[in-house]
């Protein structure tokens, strides 16, 4: 049976600040984040199985993307806890607002290596993370692929 590659995309959107960068990204601002997450496996041969002929069921990668990543980031704001923005974080946490604090500074080239731990993490172990693209402006995108890592 072939080895087949199925997407599925998703958007979120999410605010940040690159400590210590120095151009616009800074300052506190948001993103419309579009994920394009692509898997690989060969489809299921059994015709007594009910997923017969998918690699995964394309609603499976939704859940697993959803509360790995969409649910958490969609409208929160990123920061590095490792840098003064800690403070501004903790403010904005007291006033109601959805703070995440990451060990790394939060662009689209870090962010890619996180949601690829968590979603190979979390895939069945017959199916293999190929690629990720996070695209943060129409222009703009970091893409993380399984085999240069």
């Amino acid at each position: 049976m072939s080895t087949i590659r199925i997407t599925k995309q998703f958007s979120f959107e999410t605010g940040h600040a690159l400590y210590g960068y120095d151009g616009k990204c800074k300052n506190v601002h948001g993103h419309s984040y579009k994920l394009s997450v692509t898997v690989s496996g060969k489809p299921i041969s059994d015709n007594t199985n009910v997923k017969f002929g998918m690699v995964i069921d394309f609603g499976d990668l939704k859940k697993i993307v959803k509360e790995e990543i969409v649910d958490i980031f969609d409208h929160a704001t990123v920061f590095n806890k490792n840098t003064p923005h800690v403070e501004l974080a903790a403010e904005l946490k007291n006033r109601g607002h959805h703070i995440i604090l990451v060990d790394y500074q939060p662009t689209s080239e870090m962010m890619v290596i996180d949601f690829a731990k968590k979603i190979k993490d979390r895939l069945p172990q017959n199916i293999h993370l190929h690629s990720i693209k996070l695209q943060e402006t129409d222009t703009s995108f970091a893409e993380w692929f399984a085999s240069e890592n």
